[in-house]
């Protein structure tokens, strides 16, 4: 498209995570684990330097309960404890992505998803305006739509990227984008710990979605006038309201953000970024950033 610009939305937990994970552990010059932050700077340069975006935003998670974790206690209870060597890092990551000239956001009570959901709803309707969102989170793949807005999810490390448009993740999970929440409401997410129907795998909750359409609709048949799947009857009768809860789990929650397109926008700071690089001792990108 003639004059289309770029927002490019990254999940900063998620990127972290990925990178805490993959790259051996290293220490800044003061000392403090630094080895997420690296693999972040090394990752945001990549991205700027290949996609070219006008725009660009990160969301964080916050500590505090959310909507989730009161409704479903045991929502994503089964991860195991974040170490501290993370920890610090995540908090100093903020300070990473004010050094970069990037905006982010975070709020209590709210994942860093349910912000990114919040940013796209905002400026979807934007003229000329393609969103791309970086994340290995699928639930962010309900975002998906057509090949104006799509998730780039690392598939190794944090260098090899998928890109996922509404046919990438048809091909995936045999549903639509809008019909993920449907699908982990029948399949559930190990990751999150939301159980779904117990019984019920991929294929056959992508069949149950094709014809009912959605889990209310399922749940409704079964209720009134039966279905004719008995098997599917016997694994659906007590687990309708889980089924219920567990679509809600994964549903993006949309909210109000402060926020306009023009305080998003973006410019390479060559300078700002390699003074930063340099204080944290990362003299390999600030000579990638001085090559490029």
């Amino acid at each position: 498209m003639e004059n289309e610009k770029l927002l490019l939305l990254i999940d900063a937990n998620s990127f972290l995570h990925r990178a805490y994970h993959a790259l051996p552990p290293l220490t800044a010059k003061d000392g403090s684990p630094a080895g997420a932050l690296y693999g972040l700077s090394g990752a945001l340069l990549k991205i700027i330097k290949e996609r070219h975006p006008e725009y660009l935003a990160a969301a964080f998670d916050r500590p505090e309960p959310t909507r989730r974790s009161r409704e479903y206690a045991a929502y994503k209870a089964t991860r195991p404890k974040v170490e501290e060597e993370l920890v610090s890092q995540l908090i100093a990551a903020r300070g990473l992505f004010q050094n970069f000239g990037i905006a982010y956001f975070e709020k209590p009570g709210y994942e860093a998803d349910d912000l990114i959901a919040s940013l796209v709803r905002k400026f979807r309707g934007s003229a000329n305006l393609k969103i791309l969102v970086f994340s290995s989170d699928q639930d962010l793949l309900q975002l998906v739509e057509g090949d104006r807005i799509q998730v780039e999810a690392p598939v190794k490390g944090i260098s090899n990227t998928v890109i996922y448009d509404a046919v990438k993740v048809e091909e995936k999970f045999s549903v639509s984008p809008q019909e993920i929440p449907d699908y982990k409401g029948l399949v559930g997410d190990q990751s999150d710990n939301i159980p779904g129907v117990p019984g019920v795998g991929p294929k056959t909750a992508a069949q149950l979605i094709a014809k009912y359409g959605s889990v209310e609709n399922l749940i409704q048949q079964f209720r009134e006038i039966g279905i004719s799947e008995s098997k599917i009857a016997e694994k659906l009768k007590g687990n309708e309201e889980q089924a219920l809860l567990s679509k809600k789990l994964a549903k993006l929650e949309e909210i109000e953000l402060d926020a306009s397109l023009n305080a998003l926008s973006f410019k390479l700071d060559k300078k700002k970024i390699a003074e930063y690089l340099s204080r944290l001792g990362f003299a390999s990108l600030v000579s990638r950033l001085g090559s490029e």
